[in-house]
């Protein structure tokens, strides 16, 4: 094979590449609504129902407290905040929807801010509603996105309401704050107006 005829083919490669990567750009993103995150409930297996009084014991008046009551864990002052917290699901494997894996969408949400310098975010979680995943519980694993964006975004307060749009992939990413079924590697982060 000549110089000229291998350099033909890289030339046309390239070429080729550079064309699914602008028409790949150039396809609107899937705009995704929060409730398309979370996966059809699975039926619950067939419960074998109880007679009213199974396992019902009588107690006596002055009794306080049921025999098999288990003590409250005592909470030493000034470690509230720094406690590991119970998203709902947080025992079992993420419950996602994994045909949106690879898929470019688009979502709109709130900013909770996880990396920052000043007022520019790199990383942040993308909740439903204002408020989550600082108080307490956070949502499920399923309704937390992780974003991360090269450029940074310039913030004015710390919920704010943004469109995301990128390349999602269902991989549980764990944060401090809280963990996310999903994540996002952003091509573009707008903040929109209420």
């Amino acid at each position: 094979m000549t110089t000229m005829s291998a350099a033909r083919i890289i030339v046309v490669l390239v070429a080729s590449l550079l064309l699914s990567i602008s028409v790949r750009a150039a396809d609107p993103p899937l705009e995704l609504k929060w409730a398309q995150l979370m996966p059809p409930r699975e039926a619950a297996p067939a419960k074998k129902p109880k007679p009213f009084f199974s396992g019902a014991m009588p107690r006596s008046a002055d009794a306080t407290t049921p025999e098999d009551a288990t003590p409250l864990p005592q909470i030493k002052e000034g470690t509230w905040m720094s406690m590991k917290r119970r998203q709902p699901g947080g025992d079992r494997p993420p419950r996602v929807v994994e045909e949106l894996n690879g898929k470019r969408v688009s979502i709109g949400g709130y900013m909770v801010p996880l990396d920052f310098d000043a007022t520019s975010v790199k990383e942040f979680l993308l909740v439903p509603y204002v408020g989550a995943c600082v108080h307490v519980p956070p949502p499920p694993v399923n309704q937390i996105v992780y974003v991360k964006t090269e450029k940074g975004l310039e913030i004015d307060q710390l919920f704010d309401p943004v469109t995301v749009i990128g390349t999602m992939k269902t991989e549980t990413a764990f944060t401090g704050l809280a963990n996310a079924g999903y994540s996002i590697d952003a091509e573009s982060v707008e903040l929109r107006a209420e």
